[in-house]
């Protein structure tokens, strides 16, 4: 583990690791406050965050800022990363072997920043973080506290572009979060 976020990103500037690297354009790190105690984890970039190097820019992620604007998170006052740090290429789900092969990587990421919450944006977050026996459909929308950490699962943004009945549910779970965190501060 790297102690500081510099050694961290020099360590992933040529990563090789698996076969993601052979098609990425840009590593897609993270982005935000190294220091929040709110952080966002999804899944993988997508077509438009390999081209710019930042997670969430695309369609999804405009929708997510969205529904940040309209619950009161400010992006640039959380951090977010995602569970691979390459696109998987017609932005599949990441395989269990790219997803280990990240995994260093996210869990240096989360012990810099420090989260008291962190958000698990879909199936491949939350079956990476917390373990395969967990499903969003049913762990969506409840808190699971784990080594001090508050996880709170929700639908990926993708997923609100297929089903915009999840758009509620997802605008639900952010309150809560936002809710909670507002607890944890004034405590």
């Amino acid at each position: 583990m790297e102690s500081n976020w510099e050694e961290l990103e020099n360590s992933i500037e040529d990563c090789k690791k698996c076969k993601l690297c052979t098609t990425r354009t840009n590593i897609v790190f993270g982005c935000g406050n190294k220091n929040a105690d709110i952080m966002m984890i999804g899944e993988g970039p997508g077509a438009d965050e390999d081209k710019q190097g930042n997670p969430f820019v695309g369609k999804a992620g405009q929708l997510m800022n969205k529904a940040f604007e309209g619950v009161g998170i400010v992006r640039d006052e959380i951090y977010i990363t995602n569970i691979v740090k390459c696109r998987p290429p017609q932005n599949r789900v990441p395989e269990d072997d790219e997803a280990k092969a990240c995994l260093n990587y996210l869990r240096n990421q989360v012990i810099l920043v420090n989260p008291k919450i962190i958000v698990l944006l879909g199936s491949t977050a939350l079956k990476n973080i917390l373990g395969k026996e967990y499903s969003i459909t049913a762990s969506r929308g409840k808190w699971i506290e784990k080594k001090g950490i508050l996880y709170m699962p929700t639908w990926h943004p993708a997923a609100l572009l297929r089903d915009e009945d999840k758009k509620i549910e997802f605008w639900k779970d952010l309150k809560e979060v936002v809710t909670r965190y507002s607890e944890i501060k004034n405590s």
